[in-house]
C-alpha cells in the first residue's frame, strides 16, 4: 500500500443525484491498513489553510443513524455554500466511517485532523465511541461537536472534571440522559393522565448511555408516586425475550420503559405483540427511530414509542423543523433513511450554529485563535430544528452541554408508531396525535 496519507477522494453523487465535488469519504479498510497508512504522517493538522473550511464528520455510515447524519451534514454544507460559505470561504465536507467501533473512530479522527487538516469535527454515534476519542480531541485542541451520544459523562467526566483541557468539546444535541430521565418521568405523568397507568418497569441494554436510566429513572418515577417493581439490564446480544416479558408481566407493570440502541428489539416486539402482553412499550429505542422500522418489522412496531430529538419532524418544534425535514426527504428521494433521525437533526443544527459562531469570531483558524472561537460557541443562543440551543456554562452541572428540560429550549419529544407513521404524542404543546395504548391492554 502506498503511504500517501490520503483518504478516498473520488467524486460521488448524493441521493438526489447532485454532483458532490466538495465531499469526500474515508472508509475503514481494516486496523492494520489504517495504522500503516498513518505511519510517517504529521502529528498535528499542520499549517492553517484559509482557502477552504474543512469539516470532518464522524459516523457509522453503514447504519441508518449514521447515514441520516451524513445526508443532513451534506444538506447543511450545501446550504452554507449556496449562501457564500463560511467567512466567504467554500466549505468542504469529509465523511469518515467509524463503523461504530471505538478504535476505528479514533483512527478516523486522527486521519481527519492529522492528515486531512480539518478545521472542526462533528458527529460520533454511540457513547463508547465518543468517550474513546475525547482525549485525542483535547490533545489536538480541535473543536468537536458531539451529535450522536447522550451519556452525561461526556460532559461531567471531561468538561466537568477538567474544563481547561476539554473546553473545545460541545454537545448541541441530543439532550443527555439526565435530561431524558426527567422527560420520561414527566411522560409517565402524561400516561397516567391518559390511561391511568401507575406501575412501570425499567429495562436497559448494557451500554454507557443507559446506566443513568438504570440508576435514576426508577427513583424519578417513584418521586412522582409511581411504582417500579422491575429494573434490569440485558446484553445487546439477547435473543430470548420470553423470560423478560414474563417477568415484567408478573410485576403488574402498565408499561416498560426501555433503552435500546445496539439491541434491535424486533424479537421483543414480535413476542410482545403475538402473545399480547398487557403493558405498553415505551422509552428510548434507537432502532425504532428509523423511518423504515415499520417496514422492517412488518408493522410490528405499532404502538411502540421512542423519545428522539427532532421528533421525526412530525410537528413544528421550531420554524425550522419541518422545512429541514422536507428538504431532507427530497434529497433522500426514497433512499433509507428517509428521515434524518435524531443524529441528523443534531448534526445539521451543530454545523449551522458552528458556522454562525466562527462568523462572529471572525476566524475559523482554531490553531491560532481557539479561544476566540470557543468564546462565541459558549455564547451560542441558536434556534435549530430541535429547539433553542444554549450550552451549560463552565462550573454548571453539564458544561458545554445543550440545556434541555422545562427550563431549556432543546426538547426530547416522544414519538409513537401509529398506522405506519411516526407521530409526536408528548409533550402536549407540540403533539401531532394522542398516545394510543394497544387494544389488548
Amino acid at each position: 500500500m502506498v503511504n500517501n496519507c490520503k483518504g478516498d477522494s473520488r467524486n460521488v453523487r448524493s441521493a438526489a443525484g447532485r454532483s458532490v465535488g466538495r465531499r469526500r469519504f474515508l472508509k475503514a479498510t481494516g486496523a492494520g491498513a489504517v495504522t500503516l497508512g498513518l505511519a510517517g504522517c504529521a502529528d498535528n493538522g499542520g499549517e492553517f489553510d484559509d482557502s477552504t473550511f474543512k469539516v470532518g464528520h464522524l459516523a457509522p455510515l453503514e447504519l441508518d443513524m449514521g447515514a441520516g447524519s451524513e445526508r443532513s451534514a451534506d444538506i447543511a454544507v450545501d446550504e452554507l455554500n449556496a449562501n457564500g460559505g463560511v467567512m466567504d470561504t467554500d466549505v468542504e465536507l469529509i465523511h469518515a466511517d467509524t463503523s461504530a467501533i471505538p478504535s476505528e473512530a479514533t483512527r478516523q479522527a486522527e486521519t481527519l485532523v492529522q492528515d486531512e487538516n480539518v478545521d472542526m469535527l462533528i458527529g460520533a454515534h454511540a457513547s463508547e465511541v465518543v468517550l474513546a476519542i475525547l482525549d485525542f480531541v483535547a490533545e489536538s485542541e480541535i473543536p468537536f461537536l458531539v451529535t450522536g451520544s447522550a451519556a452525561p459523562e461526556v460532559s461531567t467526566n471531561y468538561m466537568g472534571d477538567d474544563y481547561d483541557r476539554y473546553e473545545m468539546i460541545f454537545r448541541p444535541g441530543p439532550a443527555n440522559s439526565s435530561y431524558q430521565v426527567d422527560e420520561l418521568a414527566g411522560y409517565a405523568e402524561y400516561l397516567n393522565d391518559e390511561h391511568g397507568w401507575t406501575t412501570f418497569a425499567q429495562l436497559a441494554e448494557q451500554a454507557a448511555w443507559t446506566q443513568f436510566f438504570t440508576d435514576n429513572l426508577p427513583p424519578a418515577l417513584e418521586d412522582r408516586g409511581f411504582d417500579v417493581e422491575y429494573n434490569e439490564r440485558i446484553s445487546s446480544e439477547t435473543d430470548d425475550f420470553s423470560p423478560i416479558l414474563d417477568a415484567i408481566e408478573a410485576t403488574g407493570a402498565d408499561a416498560v420503559f426501555k433503552q435500546f440502541s445496539l439491541l434491535p428489539g424486533t424479537g421483543m416486539l414480535s413476542e410482545w405483540r403475538n402473545s399480547e402482553y398487557p403493558f405498553g412499550q415505551e422509552g428510548v429505542s434507537v432502532p425504532s427511530m428509523s423511518p423504515e422500522y415499520w417496514d422492517d418489522t412488518d408493522g410490528g412496531c405499532q404502538y411502540e414509542t421512542t423519545a428522539e430529538s427532532g421528533g421525526a419532524g412530525a410537528s413544528p418544534i421550531t420554524d425550522l423543523t419541518q422545512p429541514f425535514t422536507e428538504e431532507y426527504e427530497a434529497v433522500a428521494d426514497g433512499e433509507r433513511p428517509t428521515l434524518p433521525m435524531y443524529m441528523g437533526y443534531c448534526t445539521y443544527d451543530g454545523l449551522m450554529l458552528y458556522a454562525e459562531a466562527v462568523e462572529r469570531a471572525g476566524t475559523f483558524d482554531y490553531r491560532n485563535n481557539l479561544q476566540d472561537i470557543l468564546d462565541e460557541l459558549r455564547a451560542t443562543d441558536f434556534t435549530g430544528t430541535t429547539g433553542q440551543i444554549v450550552f451549560g456554562e463552565e462550573g454548571s452541572e453539564f458544561p458545554n452541554d445543550v440545556i434541555a428540560g422545562p427550563d431549556g429550549g432543546a426538547g426530547f419529544p416522544v414519538t409513537q408508531w401509529i398506522d405506519g407513521s411516526k407521530e409526536i404524542v408528548y409533550p402536549r404543546d407540540i403533539a401531532s396525535a394522542d398516545h394510543q395504548a394497544a387494544p389488548w391492554i
